[in-house]
């Protein structure tokens, strides 16, 4: 009864495309664990990275606007829940498996620094000499060896799916230290459709989510993103069905239908692309080009809403104020650690050690927005401060 009761918990909600990835065909973990029992092993990795440190964090890491700026703009937190949101519903209508999709969008962005993308152009720039620094390979190195929860290994153990998935994109010199995950771009093959869904999930995430954020926060107008292709479209239709609409309720039912239309066409042209290719298997996804897709058409309206947002909301002067004092709070903090080791914690004194700089960069990789600027005001407020 008992196996048939964890069997019968094991099978996936929808029938599996044959190519799609198979937790039973799993090419496993680095540590060879017991089946897991009442869940897949893709299933597991999720619980897993849920449980974690560095995923409770998220929550306070800046998406674009500094945590402490608002409590309605996006964290990496509320930012990867919606990845993984869009990314099952894209993975169902395709037949893949929904949990690994799942499982690579919360993880994606475990590496990232506090302060977005500022605070990883900073520390890069400090970890220039060292090797360098970037959220994606972070995001691995966490999952692999930073998290500190089992009594058998360091890092969570998670399925060579799940990690391949997360690791998007990496340079050749990069690849070559990485093992089993990092062959894929010495072969110039492919992930699994899981992942290619995971990434495009995140781009219409981060993309529609950031207008929001923007149209919040009074950065840009509507009256600007109505000369956007892919936002007029909606906006238009909208204010058709619903002349009287009005503030946030016109733009929240825009962008939902922003969303839908991209995850409409992804759907649609992926399906095409699937069939033309004609995969047997998930070997074969390997050695085909990218099959996960937008139609030219969508892409090249992503593509204007994109250099939109750079121009408009990235580049905005408040937004550049606060990645200039991002930039400075997380240089000084690595110049003060790089030179004096012991004003870290005991376990990156330890981890220092042997790489004193990629010590530096997990410890400030890992801080939260509003624990680097509280890291910052100990070190160097003339006023006291708490220890």
């Amino acid at each position: 009864m008992a196996d048939a009761v964890s069997t019968a918990h094991t099978q996936p909600a929808t029938i599996l495309a044959p190519y799609a990835a198979d937790p039973a065909h799993s090419q496993g973990r680095h540590h060879a664990e017991p089946a897991p029992q009442g869940r897949n092993e893709f299933q597991r990795d999720r619980d897993r990275i849920i449980h974690s440190s560095a995923f409770r964090r998220l929550e306070y890491k800046t998406q674009v606007f500094v945590n402490h700026e608002g409590d309605l703009f996006r964290t990496r937190l509320t930012h990867s829940l919606e990845v993984a949101q869009i990314g099952r519903g894209i993975a169902r209508s395709l037949g893949l498996h929904e949990d690994l999709v799942e499982a690579i969008a919360l993880a994606h962005d475990l590496g990232h620094t506090p302060f977005g993308h500022a605070g990883q152009d900073a520390l890069n720039a400090c970890m220039k000499e060292y090797g360098g620094f970037e959220h994606n390979l972070q995001s691995l190195r966490v999952i692999d060896h930073l998290e500190q929860r089992y009594a058998e290994f360091d890092g969570l153990n998670l399925t060579f799916e799940l990690r391949e998935g997360v690791l998007k994109h990496c340079a050749l010199k990069n690849a070559r230290q990485l093992g089993d995950v990092g062959q894929r771009f010495l072969d110039k093959t492919q992930p699994s459709l899981e992942a290619q869904v995971a990434n495009l999930a995140d781009e219409i995430a981060y993309n529609n989510h950031d207008v929001d954020d923007g149209l919040r926060s009074g950065l840009i107008k509507l009256e600007q993103l109505a000369e956007v292709r892919l936002f007029a479209d909606q906006l238009q239709g909208v204010q058709e069905k619903y002349p009287d609409l009005r503030g946030r309720r016109l733009i929240h039912e825009t962008i939902r239908r922003m969303i839908n239309a991209l995850v409409v066409d992804l759907c649609m042209q992926s399906t095409l692309n699937i069939q033309m290719a004609a995969p047997a298997d998930i070997d074969a996804v390997r050695r085909s080009p990218p099959l996960i897709a937008f139609s030219s058409g969508m892409q090249a309206q992503q593509a204007e809403l994109k250099r939109f947002l750079r121009n408009k909301l990235y580049r905005h002067y408040r937004v550049n104020r606060m990645s200039a004092k991002a930039e400075r709070i997380i240089r000084q903090l690595f110049e003060v650690f790089i030179q004096d080791a012991s004003l870290m914690p005991d376990e990156f004194q330890l981890r220092a050690r042997e790489d004193h700089a990629r010590a530096v960069a997990d410890y400030i990789a890992g801080m939260t927005d509003r624990y680097a600027i509280r890291e910052y005001r100990r070190l160097f407020a003339i006023e006291e401060q708490p220890l």
